[in-house]
This record gives structure tokens, sequence and C-alpha cells, in this order.
């Protein structure tokens, strides 16, 4: 049994998944720059997600994820974001240790690698953000339909 949604919402969901997990990924990859980071950008991505369970419905929606790789992704996220912030313990929680005064990247203000830490903890947080929320959407769907 496939999705009630239409040829036309397939295609127009189709074209915009892509987009939308573009932009997704330059919100997390400027937020240090910009206003938004990793809680935005994953939120954004995990739009998505879930337009893709809208737009083609639960059992499409199961064939393509991935049920152990979610939560692995999750955790890695985590883990990451944990791990970038215990490297400057020597010192001071996330302290920031990366590229800071060194001869290749000076951290110019206003360049994409002037934040350090910033951006791999942007992309930990997106990471976990984006499979937290599409897992958690995609097991509401899955018990609503049980309850059916």
């Amino acid at each position: 049994m496939g999705s009630d949604m239409g040829l036309i919402v397939k295609t127009m969901a189709r074209a915009t998944i892509p987009l939308i997990g573009i932009f997704g990924a330059y919100v997390i990859s400027h937020g240090h720059l910009t206003p938004g980071g990793g809680f935005q950008g994953g939120a954004t991505i995990a739009g998505a997600g879930i337009l893709f369970l809208i737009a083609f419905g639960i059992n499409e929606a199961k064939e393509k994820i991935n049920k152990s790789l979610y939560p692995a992704l999750e955790g890695l996220g985590g883990l990451v974001f944990l791990a970038a912030g215990m490297l400057g313990l020597g010192v001071a929680f996330f302290y920031n240790t990366l590229w800071h005064n060194g001869p290749i990247f000076n951290g110019e203000p206003g360049t994409l690698l002037s934040a350090g830490y910033l951006p791999i903890m942007n992309l930990a947080v997106g990471l976990k953000v984006y499979t937290g929320l599409v897992s958690a959407v995609f097991a509401m769907a899955l018990f609503r339909r049980w309850r059916k």
C-alpha cells in the first residue's frame, strides 16, 4: 500500500528535498557567521526527511530508512560534540585550541575557518538534531499506524 499523495506532490518533493538538505547544510556550516547553527540546520534537514515521509508514505520510508543507522549517527553527533568540548580541558571546557593563532588559519574574523571548534560542534549538533527529529517523527508515524 503506497502513499495517498498524488504525482504532483511526489514530483515536487523529489525536487525540493535536495534543496532543503543543501540549505540546511549551509545553515550548519555558516552558523558561526550568520544566524543559525547546528540546531537550526539540523531541524531544516529533518524537514526534508519529514517531507519524504509525508509525500511517499510510511511503507516507502520503512524501505529507505535504516533503523540501526539513525541511533548510531545520533550517538556519534553527541560524542563528537562532547569530544570537541573536552579537547581544551587543560585550560577550560570548550576552550578554542583549534586554529588559534596558527600559521595557516589565524582566526581572521568573518572567514569560514575563523571560529575554531564552532563549525565542528555545529556539525555534531546538526547531526544529532537531524537524526533525533527524523527518528521521533518516524516513530510517531509508526505508532499512529499501529494503533489503527
